[in-house]
């Protein structure tokens, strides 16, 4: 088995102004003697000027969401190409908060996904359950249906990320038994590796999110198949992101 990088990533989400600038360099500075890597997803609007007051020795900025094409008349939108532009190194797609509020479907995802690559940038590829669809028991077909269907033929291990984010638990304070995540985790990998054989699949990283906080992290990254987290609220504080991060 290959030993695979952490990764740990920020979704900052609707969050942020230049006035918070101060909080991302807090992180960028306690970070760099983290081994894994790190990144911080955060508002277009911010992500030039942070990425002029980061030291550039380890956090990533990145942005959490692109359009699929480069350019044209797509009135609000930003491409991967100008997003690379401003300065980010790393792009969220399929987020549920943009599958479920968006409708985004898992063949849009895969054609954002594909263009971040082809911006030579590092895509994070969410995919997770409704609390409706586990209760039926079909989070397994779900998450997997939504990977093989939003992974563009162009992924690999060093340039997508996964990241399991069960709906239910983004938020709330809930999260998945030990036991439910690594069953997901071992069977997204074992996709992975059907799909772009064994290698591939055991250098892929795979993330856990979803009400992760320093109190539960170190039991999900002890985990097999789980190289990392990508957080929510919890991104927002220095204290509360580097907490987690150094449980890692």
């Amino acid at each position: 088995m290959n030993k695979r990088k952490n990764f740990i990533a920020g979704n900052w989400k609707m969050n942020g102004t230049l006035d918070t600038i101060s909080e991302i360099s807090k992180i960028d500075k306690l970070s760099e003697g983290y081994e894994g890597d790190i990144a911080l997803c955060l508002p277009n609007t911010i992500i030039s000027k942070a990425n002029e007051n980061i030291s550039h020795k380890k956090l990533l900025i990145g942005a959490q969401n692109c359009h699929h094409e480069e350019s044209g008349a797509y009135t609000g939108d930003v491409s991967a190409k100008m997003l690379k532009d401003a300065g980010a190194k790393v792009i969220i797609v399929g987020h549920s908060e943009r599958r479920q509020i968006y409708k985004e479907t898992n063949e849009i995802i895969s054609k954002k996904a594909e263009s971040i690559i082809n911006s030579d940038l590092l895509t994070i590829i969410c995919i997770g359950e409704t609390e409706e669809e586990k209760n039926m028991g079909l989070t397994s077909t779900t998450v997997c249906t939504q990977l093989k269907n939003s992974m563009p033929s162009i992924s690999n291990e060093t340039n997508t990320v996964v990241a399991y984010e069960p709906i239910w638990a983004i938020g709330t304070g809930r999260i998945p038994s030990l036991k439910e995540i690594e069953v997901v985790h071992k069977e997204l990998r074992s996709l992975v590796s059907k799909i772009k054989g064994i290698d591939t699949a055991n250098k892929m990283r795979f993330l856990y999110g979803g009400s992760v906080k320093p109190n539960n992290a170190r039991d999900i990254f002890d985990l097999t198949d789980v190289d990392g987290a990508l957080i929510g609220g919890a991104s927002l504080k220095s204290d509360d992101f580097m907490g987690i991060i150094n449980v890692c």
